[in-house]
């Protein structure tokens, strides 16, 4: 994504973020091999009930995996993101992110901290639907800019004042 590129309108809070397509993609396949191995198993007459348990068990292994792979997506609302990771979830206040990137070539989004770090957003990925993921990031730079520049205000102050 380029820095030369129009800024994007927010969207609505809250909006989640995946890829979609991708998500379909991993859950189906998971599912039609599962079925698979696991019918083909059970009409094996000459495997023992453990060697048909142990084809299962690594059928449904596999499914898991193909699950957890389906897992990343971006949670926005009006107090930051929820980055949900293949095996971590973190959530952000919109002032902790600095900058939202997807340059050319990029696996998926990453986000500058303000701690100095870069954090990878899985949830927004170009693999498959590329125009959609750009859309994505745009709009979640448009809210982290949007956001993350609000003057923080005091807990001891009621609202509409600062």
């Amino acid at each position: 994504m380029s820095s030369s590129a129009p800024a994007a309108r927010p969207p609505t809070l809250p909006v989640t973020f995946r890829p979609t397509r991708t998500r379909i993609v991993l859950l189906t396949v998971g599912a039609v091999m599962f079925a698979t191995v696991t019918a083909i198993t059970l009409m094996l007459d000459r495997l023992s009930p453990p060697e048909k348990a142990s084809f299962v068990f690594t059928a449904l292994l596999f499914f898991g995996v193909l699950a957890l792979l389906s897992r990343p997506k971006v949670v926005a609302d009006d107090d930051g993101v929820t980055v949900v990771n293949l095996t971590r979830t973190r959530r952000l206040a919109w002032a902790e992110i600095l900058r939202v990137n997807l340059r050319s070539g990029d696996p998926w989004v990453f986000l500058d901290l303000s701690d100095g770090t870069s954090l990878p957003v899985l949830g927004i990925q170009p693999g498959i639907a590329k125009a959609r993921a750009i859309d994505d990031a745009r709009a979640l730079r448009a809210l982290a800019e949007m956001l993350g520049t609000r003057p923080e205000v005091d807990p001891g102050t009621r609202p509409g004042e600062r």
